[in-house]
């Protein structure tokens, strides 16, 4: 997964408010639940030792949500201001609120790893609707519309109609490139994962036929669904699921084949991967995470390490940021300071659920380059 959304507490000093709640409005009390669990989250804050203003503003921003369904918010709050408040892929599986020197991310992390956004591009002759839908449904992406002059075709066969055909079939390929331009700026912006073309067969893969090769890839077509009014249909959002589900399979898959074969698994090439706590947080400091790879649960995401307002200031033992130029080092989860630190220097991040597929102690990484070997 993409660990943008995290920019915002990345380079804030802290320390850190994080608090996973529930805020569902499926009950006629919702509302007034919400707020108790809103104050008990600030309450909980303050115990731990959270400034007042630092606790109002958590408590704010939590009994002001409003959400029908199942629902998850995951609160960062410092100096007395809500930093990042994003949406969870449903409810907590464990609500909570903390108070530490760096933000708890590694939840965040886990729920957004089951969030494949698909961008579906409702396709006819004349332009496309766009929708982005996720764990929290489909909302609106925006529309392009092309030229509607000529666009049908005729039976006839004398010379001007062929000449009509001819420009009916320009105008066809002039939209479907328009389409495919604009679905790639929309695929860009709005965070998506892969994409979904609906529409009459024929012009969805004129528009297939026209992105590049790169989108392409991650691109998939359906016979169900389309842009006329109410031909959305339940088949389609089976196969919204199941390509959701087919992605984040094919993409954990890439990834554990990589990070073996980087790992010199059954050979002699030189380790691009890394295990164990003090390999990662050497990596991390030198900037050599590609992709940061959790096992929720595993053993070594919970041990301590030392961290400075830095991301890239973490030790396994304390006196070691001393040479860092950090005198007063905080001690922190090891698998949100990686966390922090691959946020920081554009590395990516995947959630492995199946502790027999996920490294040796639950976190490992992909690295940029191997270290050159000591001597």
């Amino acid at each position: 997964m993409h660990l943008s959304l995290l920019q915002p507490i990345i380079d804030r000093p802290g320390p850190w408010a994080s608090v996973y709640a529930d805020v569902s409005h499926d009950t006629e009390d919702a509302a007034k639940q919400q707020e108790l669990g809103a104050r008990a989250a600030a309450r909980q804050l303050a115990e731990q030792g959270a400034d007042q203003a630092t606790c109002d503003a958590v408590r704010e921003a939590l009994a002001g949500h409003r959400t029908n369904g199942d629902s998850g918010r995951a609160v960062f709050a410092t100096g007395g201001e809500v930093v990042l408040d994003a949406p969870l892929a449903g409810r907590p599986a464990r609500p909570f609120a903390a108070w530490s020197p760096l933000p708890r991310i590694t939840p965040w992390a886990e729920s957004a790893a089951d969030d494949s956004g698909c961008l579906v591009v409702y396709v006819d002759r004349t332009g496309a609707d766009f929708e982005l839908h996720s764990d929290h449904g489909g909302e609106e992406a925006g529309t392009v519309e092309g030229l509607d002059w000529p666009i049908h075709r005729t039976a006839t066969a004398d010379w001007s109609e062929r000449h009509f055909q001819t420009a009916v079939e320009n105008t066809w390929e002039q939209n479907a490139g328009e389409i495919a331009e604009a679905a790639q700026r929309v695929f860009q912006s709005c965070g998506a994962k892969l994409m979904l073309l609906a529409g009459d067969p024929r012009e969805r893969r004129s528009v297939h036929d026209k992105l590049p090769e790169q989108l392409r890839a991650v691109t998939y077509e359906t016979d169900h669904g389309g842009r006329a009014p109410g031909s959305d249909s339940t088949a389609l959002q089976r196969d919204i699921a199941h390509i959701r589900a087919v992605h984040e399979h094919d993409l954990v898959a890439d990834v554990l084949g990589r990070f073996r074969a980087g790992a010199g698994v059954g050979g002699t090439d030189p380790a691009y991967a890394a295990t164990g706590v003090p390999a990662l947080v050497e990596a991390a400091r030198e900037h050599r995470i590609d992709t940061l790879i959790i096992g929720p649960g595993g053993t070594d995401a919970g041990r301590e390490v030392w961290v400075g307002p830095e991301p890239d200031q973490l030790a396994v033992r304390n006196s070691e940021l001393q040479y860092l130029g950090e005198v007063h080092p905080s001690a922190a989860r090891a698998d949100d300071a990686l966390l922090r630190s691959a946020a920081a220097t554009g590395a990516e991040a995947v959630v492995v659920r199946d502790p027999s597929e996920a490294p040796t102690g639950g976190l490992g990484a992909i690295l940029r380059w191997s270290e050159p070997a000591r001597h």
